[in-house]
């Protein structure tokens, strides 16, 4: 991962650089700021590439981008930008539609055409992960695509919510992801924002068979991890939720090469584990900590805990706690009835 950074400069210089940073990370830009945050201007690149793909987070006080007819005649590579608020808001304005967008939500900008694009000038810092990548990756027809300009997709639900959630991920988690992560989290998010376009634009049959099921598997495993706790959650009830026969949902998750009750019981035990091993909830049962994440039988939940992890649930809160009270210095932890959860 590179980053580029104004730190390193006088403040009077900054700002140029960053006009710099941006005509050669992303396209040629007509960038203004407001003259008195312009004297003490900041900002930060962080890029990483994947494939085709570019995967780029920017931290930035207030500015405004201005991609105009004249530029876009001097360099036109032909790449969307999709864009990610993770702190900040923002608007854009591209032919003709103004929409802003705040955390979470997603704007397509297409570079092809005119627009402008700002940071809330009253938020301090902002930051917005950018995807970066060719217009051929996104398999919609040339006549819709004008469409796409400006076009904000909501984080609040549907489809397109499970891409905010993977650009939200990516960015918070950038410097620690290995390139496989990467490529998958990235891949993923246009998977599903393929698919949430085409269904805003009414084109679903362009959508490769390949990417419509991705994204649908996508959708089940966010739909499964909201509902772990749920024990009524099975497999008939996850088809009827995603309109798909239990027959075709035990198929994709074959081609997952898991079963679906297995994938299930995973994420459960992940949950379980995460919560026995912290600290803050040391006084809560291990029955109580299992039954929130849908095992109402605590034999049948430590007899698969066990057989996960190799340690029974109490033996791995006992192990987890001696670590943490090794490494905070805390000594006489006192256990009221080491036999009970």
């Amino acid at each position: 991962m590179d980053v580029i950074s104004t730190d390193h400069l006088p403040p009077g210089e900054r700002f140029d650089f960053w006009r710099d940073v941006n005509a050669k990370v992303f396209v040629p830009y007509d960038l203004r700021c407001d003259p008195q945050l312009e004297r003490g201007f900041r900002g930060r690149v962080d890029v990483t590439g994947f494939g085709g793909v570019q995967a780029i987070l920017i931290t930035s006080m207030p500015h405004s981008v201005h991609r105009t007819p004249k530029l876009i005649r001097q360099a036109d590579p032909e790449v969307f930008k999709l864009g990610c608020m993770v702190r900040g808001a923002g608007m854009i304005v591209q032919d003709r539609r103004h929409a802003h967008f705040g955390v979470g939500e997603l704007m397509l900008f297409d570079t092809s055409r005119p627009y402008v694009a700002e940071l809330h000038p009253h938020v301090p810092v902002s930051q917005l992960l950018l995807l970066r990548f060719p217009r051929t990756l996104l398999p919609l027809p040339a006549r819709d695509v004008r469409k796409l300009g400006a076009l904000r997709l909501p984080a609040a639900g549907g489809v397109a919510a499970l891409s905010s959630q993977f650009l939200l991920q990516l960015a918070r988690r950038m410097g620690e992801l290995s390139p496989v992560d990467t490529t998958r989290l990235s891949t993923l998010a246009l998977d599903v924002l393929t698919v949430a376009l085409a269904d805003a634009l009414e084109t679903q049959a362009v959508v490769p068979r390949q990417s419509r099921r991705r994204a649908l598997v996508a959708q089940i495993h966010a739909y499964v991890r909201e509902h772990l706790g749920d024990a009524n959650l099975t497999p008939e009830s996850i088809a009827a939720t995603h309109h798909i026969s239990v027959r075709y949902l035990h198929k994709l998750f074959e081609e997952e090469e898991h079963t679906v009750a297995g994938w299930v019981r995973q994420r459960r035990l992940e949950q379980c584990r995460r919560d026995l091993a912290e600290p803050e909830l040391s006084g809560r049962s291990i029955q109580a900590i299992a039954g929130q994440w849908g095992f109402r039988n605590p034999t049948h939940f430590s007899q698969a805990f066990r057989s996960a992890y190799g340690l029974s649930p109490l033996q791995f809160r006992r192990q987890t706690a001696a670590v943490h009270a090794d490494r905070t210095g805390v000594h006489g932890i006192a256990w009221t009835s080491p036999d009970t959860p």
